[in-house]
Formats: C-alpha cells, structure tokens, sequence
C-alpha cells in the first residue's frame, strides 16, 4: 500500500508542474499572439521564420546553347605525283610549315625535258617549212598576174601554206603539253598549312597511286558539333540578324577562342533529332588542332538589361514557377516569375521589377503572408534595446 500511495504522489506532483509551466510560458504565448504582439507569429500562431534575401541584379545575359565538338580542318590535301618517276629530292621536313608554291618534291625529270626539246624542235622545223611555202605563194601570186603561171598551180600552194599553218599550231600545242608534263616533276604546296608524314625518300619510284604526304590547313580552322533540332530556329533567326558568336574551350585550363557561326546544315538527323553545325575560328597560334574535342557554346540571342537573381530562389511547383518576396510589413510576398534563360547558378527572369527582396534561404518553411525574419535581424523583443546600443556605440 505504501508504494502505490508513493506513485500516487509522485503522478500528482509531476501534473501540477506541468500544469504551472503552461501558464507561464505556453498560456503567455497564445495570450500575446491573441493581442497580436509585434513580430511573435504569422498565420496560425507560426513564429516568424528566418530567410535571407538578395537583391535582383541588372545586367546584359547572353542566351547560350552548349554542345561537344571537334575541331576540324577547312582543308586537308593527299599529295599524289601525276606521273611515274623516282624522288630526286625531298625539299620539305614532316611537320613544317609550308606557304603555298613552296617546292615539296621533285622528281626525276631528265626523260620530260628531252620531251620538251624535241617538241619544241619540232615546231621549229615546221615553221621553217611554213615560211618556206609562204615565200612560193608570194612568187607565185606575181607569176599568175603576168600569165605565166596558171591559177591552178597557185591555189595549189596557198592549200599547202594553211595545211602547214595548222600543223605548226598543233605541235605547238604538243610542245605545251610536254611542258605540263614536264612541270608535273616538280610537286609544290597546293595551300599554306602543315605538312604530315613524309613516306618516300629521294630514290624511291613513285606512281599516282602513291601518297607522297598531306597539308592540313590551320589557319582558319572549323570546329564541327551537333545541336538539338529544338534550337534550330533561335540558330536561324540569330544567323539573319548578322555574325553569330561561337566560343570554344579545348579545356578546363585553356583560353576560350572565338569564332563565328559558318555553317548549318540542311537536314535534321531524324534518329538523333539533331542538326548539325560549324564554327569558323582565326587560328594563327595553333591553339586549335585537327581532331581535338573541344566544348562549344554558341550565343544566339542577348536579353537586354535582364533581372537576374539565383536559381535556388525560384521555386517550382504544380500551380506553376514563383519565387517569395519580402514585403515592406515582414511579411512573405508570392511573386509568379517566368525563366528566360538559366546560366550557372543564375537565372534571367521576367515577373520582377528588380528592386524586391529575393528570399532565397529558409523559403521551404514559408508561406503567402507568413511572417519572416531576416538573418541577423534582432528579434522582436530586442528592438528597444538596438538604438541604445547603436548610440553607445558612437
């Protein structure tokens, strides 16, 4: 019996105190937040909740699309001799820079030159022949105006005179045609670029089959990447108000390298549901290689003077996208916004004037109309005490 009076009362003690602890605390609070005490709940009784907030930002937004390419060259040419020779002379070194006309090969030569010669003897001779006729004609004109020579005879000659003309015109052209041949021994640099494997040295026999060397052009250079078919029509659109600006990196460490839009394609790829796109770039430093990967991004718009603020204050939702405010009463303000373009950490939004109070910490607990306490705001039962101190301060 004595330990159950003992339990008895311990349970009673134990009720009073509770019952003491809500009439000084508990009691006291709902007792304020019935007189509507300043600062001490929002809606419901809720205690006020701490944010933080930024000011919206002012400023140009370029609208980017990114991609991965690889760089590509406007131009790469597979040297092949036109004739069957062997190497006299390699003038060239792998990897050189080469002008174009610079001399690369040459080949032996000796069996085109005498080719050359001899046409050109030919014609020679046949010409000779020609001015030997010419000279018979001339006599014979005189000799048919004093009759004593018949007419037939003279026509006879002027035939022989413009066969040997014709003659004399066509090995002429026999005579340049073995000179083409004959330049065919000296192999020079279709454009400037870079040369790249060199496989034959001087005394090797060469056909038009074989592959003496390649020029890469460097300078300017392509950068070829693909971009959703979703994006064609800013592409389009951007490309007839003028230059469209492309920017590479070939790396996380490297410089950017801007360029401009040079090509799109006039197909979209139906299994990929992409089109595909080129940049042009000056490339004097080489900074930009044949066949490197390479990050792209292309601007095809600019927003004017956008309202940017961070993209963690925007909140998305069923009834649609919004971001809170902080009111001039304390209060958390609902604000519909719409996202024009996301960059980073940012976003360019339309809804805001851009002189509001952006909550971006603290807003999973809030709600239209709730009371907020900014970080490092004093609570409401300190606002006697802060201009005292502020002025103890000075």
């Amino acid at each position: 019996m004595k330990k159950k009076n003992v339990g008895l009362i311990t349970g009673a003690v134990a009720l009073a105190l509770a019952g003491a602890w809500y009439v000084n605390q508990g009691g006291g609070a709902h007792a304020e937040n019935g007189k509507g005490g300043p600062g001490k709940g929002g809606p419901g009784g809720q205690p006020p909740v701490t944010v933080n907030v930024v000011a919206p930002q002012r400023q140009d937004v370029g609208v980017e699309l990114s991609a991965n390419g690889t760089v590509t060259p406007l131009r790469t040419v597979d040297l092949h001799p036109q004739t069957s020779a062997t190497i006299r002379q390699v003038h060239i070194k792998e990897g050189e820079f080469v002008k174009e006309g610079q001399l690369m090969f040459s080949l032996d030569d000796r069996a085109d030159r005498a080719n050359v010669a001899r046409a050109q003897a030919q014609v020679a001779r046949d010409r000779a022949t020609l001015a030997d006729l010419e000279r018979q004609y001339k006599r014979s004109q005189e000799l048919v105006a004093q009759k004593f020579l018949a007419q037939s005879a003279m026509d006879s000659l002027q035939s022989q005179v413009e066969a040997q003309r014709a003659l004399v015109q066509s090995n002429a052209a026999a005579a340049r045609a073995s000179q083409v041949a004959a330049s065919y021994t000296a192999i020079r640099a279709p454009m400037s670029g870079r040369v790249g494997a060199i496989d034959v040295h001087p005394g090797a026999l060469v056909q038009p089959s074989t592959s003496l060397t390649t020029v890469t052009q460097l300078d300017p250079i392509n950068v070829s990447f693909t971009l959703p078919e979703s994006a064609l029509g800013a592409l389009l659109a951007a490309q007839k108000q003028g230059a469209v600006e492309v920017r590479v990196k070939a790396g996380d460490e490297a410089a950017a390298v801007n360029g401009r839009l040079s090509f799109i394609d006039n197909a979209v790829d139906p299994q990929a549901g992409t089109i595909r796109v080129k940049g042009e770039f000056a490339n004097p430093a080489a900074s930009l290689w044949p066949g490197q990967y390479v990050s792209a991004r292309v601007t095809v718009q600019t927003l004017k003077d956008a309202v940017v603020i961070p993209q963690s204050a925007i909140i998305n939702s069923t009834s649609g996208v919004f971001v809170y405010v902080a009111g001039e009463d304390n209060a958390a303000r609902q604000v519909p916004v719409k996202r024009l373009h996301a960059f980073g950490d940012y976003a360019a939004v339309a809804g805001l004037a851009g002189n509001e109070k952006v909550i971006t910490e603290g807003k999973q607990n809030l709600r239209p109309g709730g009371k907020i306490r900014l970080v490092g705001q004093g609570k409401p039962g300190d606002k006697a005490a802060a201009p005292k101190a502020k002025k103890e301060q000075a």
